[in-house]
């Protein structure tokens, strides 16, 4: 699986891009937009065409999926040891909708003592990123946990067989995408050699 994670701030022609990226093969869009409140949120899904809403995942503002038929929700690692005892309830209200739930780790032991078990969980950064400064790679080896792990951080087509070999199910990308002259070209580029590095 291949997941792109929105760009913190907008980009030119964000939303064009990302109708390009939808019919360029992307199910799994994760909309993070930490500097937009509830309104932008919904103004930016209604920019989106209706057909794709299935695809994306929200960061913030999980009641969105009362409002979009959404793909999911995705909990950042506070949010996620806020919930507490909590944790369990919360995830199983999405689940009871057939909605995904996923959740961000920075250690891989962290992943395998949660009693929660995520549709799929983001642990990063699995090498230097490309779209924070000073965010060192850590290589993590994640063949042993019994997991869906997407690995993220520094991830291109250059790192993406790496990326698999260390026991990962999946691929997070946002600078290797975002920052490039043409997202679009990148993505497919992406896509492509992953289908071949999965199935090699």
């Amino acid at each position: 699986m291949i997941i792109l994670i929105a760009p913190e701030k907008d980009v030119e022609n964000e939303i064009e891009i990302l109708h390009g990226l939808f019919e360029a093969g992307l199910t799994y869009y994760h909309l993070r937009k930490p500097f937009k409140g509830y309104e932008e949120h919904s103004a930016y899904l209604n920019a989106i065409d209706e057909k794709y809403h299935d695809r994306i995942v929200v960061h913030y503002f999980h009641e969105l999926l009362n409002e979009f038929n959404l793909k999911g929700v995705h909990l950042q690692e506070q949010p996620r040891i806020d919930l507490k005892n909590h944790l369990q309830e919360y995830v199983e209200s999405f689940k009871r909708k057939e909605k995904t739930v996923s959740s961000s780790f920075h250690e891989p032991e962290v992943i395998n003592n949660c009693s929660v078990i995520f549709d799929y969980h983001l642990l990063s950064p699995v090498f230097s990123s490309i779209s924070k400064t000073g965010y060192e790679g850590r290589g993590f080896n994640v063949n042993s946990i019994d997991r869906k792990i997407v690995g993220m951080g520094g991830i291109n087509e250059s790192t993406i067989e790496e990326t698999l070999k260390l026991g990962f199910k999946g691929i997070g990308v946002l600078g290797g995408v975002w920052n490039s002259e043409n997202p679009i070209e990148s993505f497919k580029k992406i896509k492509d050699v992953f289908n071949v590095s999965v199935h090699s």
